[in-house]
This record gives C-alpha cells, sequence and structure tokens, in this order.
C-alpha cells in the first residue's frame, strides 16, 4: 500500500487515506497484532474519521499473521494496565457488562455501513477476535497460508464481537457451529469453497489483488454501489416480495437521480 501520511496512528492502529481509498493497518507484529480494548478503541475511532470521500475501506496487517486474537493478559487476574479485566467485569453489574462488550462491538461494526465497502487483506492466523475482525468487513481476500479459528468456545465464552451474524451467512448455521464448537482452522482452500473468503492468493500477490479489487469496485457510480448494497445486506430479512419491493423502489431513485428528476 502506499505511504501515506496518516490521519490516526495510535494503540496497534494506523489509518490512513488516498482520496476516496482508505487503509486500516494493524501496526503491532511484534505481538501478532494481539487485540486489546486499547486497539478496539481506535478502530472504532478510524471508522469515525473517514473522511466523506472514502468509498473503500482495506483492513489490512502488518507481519505473519493478521491477528492471532485477544491479548492473552486479558485472561489474567491483573488483566492489561489501565483496562479492566475479564474478573472485574465479571463484578460488575449486568448493565456494564453489557454495556463494556457494547463499547467493544463498536470496533467491529462500522465496516459494513452501506457508504463504503470494506475489504480484509488477511494472511497467516485470524483467530478469534482477528477472525471475527475479518468478518466484520464486506468482502475477505486471503493468502494461501491463511488460518482461520474461532477459539471462544473453546476458552468457555463465545464469540461475541459481532462475528456470528456473518458467520452464519456466509458458510450456514451448521457449518458455523462446527467451526466455532471445535475451534480448528480453516485453510484458504475451504475458505474460499465455502463462501468464507472471495479469493486466495499466493502471499506475496496479496496487496496487489487487493488493490485492483479497490479499484474495480470504485468503477461503478457510487450511489448503486450504496443503493445495491443496502439490498444485498437488507434481502435476509425481507421476504421475496418485500425483496422486490425494495429493488423497485431502489431503482426509481436511481432512475430519477440518473435523468435529474426529483421525487
Amino acid at each position: 500500500m502506499a505511504s501515506l501520511d496518516p490521519v490516526l496512528d495510535k494503540d496497534g492502529v494506523r489509518l490512513t487515506v488516498d482520496e476516496t481509498i482508505a487503509t486500516v493497518t494493524l501496526t503491532n507484529p511484534a505481538k501478532l497484532n494481539a487485540q486489546s480494548p486499547a486497539l478496539w478503541r481506535a478502530l472504532a475511532e478510524a471508522g469515525s474519521a473517514l473522511p466523506g470521500s472514502v468509498r473503500v475501506v482495506v483492513l489490512r496487517a502488518e507481519g505473519k499473521s493478521f491477528s492471532a486474537g485477544l491479548d492473552r493478559r486479558m485472561f489474567t487476574p491483573e488483566g492489561i494496565e489501565g483496562e479492566p479485566s475479564f474478573t472485574d467485569l465479571a463484578r460488575g453489574s449486568d448493565a456494564k457488562l453489557d454495556a463494556a462488550i457494547a463499547g467493544f462491538q463498536e470496533a467491529f461494526t462500522w465496516w459494513r455501513r452501506n457508504d463504503i465497502v470494506s475489504i480484509a487483506a488477511v494472511q497467516g492466523h485470524a483467530i478469534g477476535a482477528g477472525f471475527q475482525l475479518a468478518l466484520a468487513c464486506d468482502l475477505r481476500v486471503v493468502a494461501d497460508d491463511v488460518q482461520f479459528a474461532m477459539r471462544e468456545t473453546s476458552l468457555g465464552l463465545v464469540p461475541d464481537l459481532a462475528g456470528t451474524h456473518p458467520l452464519v451467512g456466509l458458510v450456514g448455521r451448521a457449518r458455523a457451529l462446527e467451526i466455532c464448537a471445535t475451534g480448528r482452522f480453516v485453510a484458504a482452500e475451504e475458505a474460499v469453497s465455502t463462501g468464507l473468503a472471495n479469493i486466495s492468493v499466493p502471499r506475496e500477490q496479496l496487496d496487489d489483488t487487493v488493490r485492483d479489487l479497490a479499484s474495480a469496485l470504485l468503477a461503478a457510480p457510487r450511489d448503486a454501489v450504496i443503493e445495491t448494497k443496502a439490498l444485498l445486506v437488507g434481502a435476509s430479512g425481507r421476504t421475496y416480495d418485500e425483496q422486490r419491493a425494495a429493488e423497485r423502489a431502489a431503482q426509481a431513485r436511481r432512475i430519477r437521480d440518473l435523468a435529474g428528476v426529483g421525487e
């Protein structure tokens, strides 16, 4: 990716913007881009900092792994300095615990906004929170060495960072349950064949492939992409007839816009 002055660079997250394309990079390869509440706050801040010109957001990571999941210090009684440990969270009220998890989830929700298309470029390990961060994006391009795994259930937890909904949507309930309950690795070939990833490429081609995909996404008019994404995102929650009606309404807006006729 091009070297640009960062809009944000903190807590293991760097955001750069090149007109219509923003790049969010995980920048702690020495710790395999392990995730923490501070990193999640920085990811949420990156989403809020996107200029209105941005149409495509690329999520990538430095080093040999995309993200090895939660910083293991979160599992210790001491936790991470300045952050609540799991023990601290467990001792809080139901409302405080719910609010804390909701705050963590904010880092994973903005990637599916209708006004952007997000692409995760994933190499090496994407485990637990790393897997869920890749799932947060609209599209996934993976290196041939990728290893997805959802390890939360194996640790006595559940995937709670907004990853279960897209996972079921991509691979179906039965396979999603099997992946989560066993915690096994999903490699590149299976990821592509099951719809978990859009394409797999050799590791050295990952950035170039994502760049080409971003360029292809920018070729279509922005408003048409926004309307199309909104239709597809909402399709699973509508009946067949409701979806037909949504298509008609969206197309009417596009026709009027192209013709320069106000509604």
